[in-house]
């Protein structure tokens, strides 16, 4: 052997040595990515359903809202109805009431004046 095998020998010993020394941390390195990739397949796998159970939730819950729209809407027809028909009978009776009233108090001032009902005392007591 002469000086120049020698040196490719120790050249090679020391470039083996060296690919082992750089294959420990990337040995290490593909297990770090390794796991990584399966802690985010778990992390997706479990995502997943808490997003199909929200979209669920969001579409029942815009039914249940539709639902009420239409609730709201029915309401204030109601409430518009019988604001209508308060009007409508404040109108119809109201105003003969009103009459009745004014009539009634003309004829208790008639009968007060003429000695009538109005004029009585209480009897006995203190009053």
């Amino acid at each position: 052997m002469s000086g120049g095998d020698i040196a490719g020998l120790i050249a090679a010993v020391v470039f083996a040595v060296l690919v082992g020394f750089i294959a420990i941390p990337l040995v290490k390195l593909g297990r770090v990515l390794d796991s990584t990739r399966d802690a985010i397949k778990e992390a997706s796998d479990g995502i997943t359903p808490i997003l199909d159970e929200t979209a669920t939730t969001l579409q029942e819950t815009n039914k249940q809202l539709a639902r009420v729209d239409v609730i709201t809407k029915n309401v204030a027809d109601v409430t518009g109805n019988v604001s209508a028909l308060v009007a409508l009978f404040a109108a119809t009776v109201g105003g003969p009431l009103i009459k009745l009233a004014g009539f009634s108090a003309a004829a208790r001032a008639a009968f007060k004046a003429a000695g009538g009902f109005g004029s009585r005392k209480p009897r006995g007591g203190s009053h």
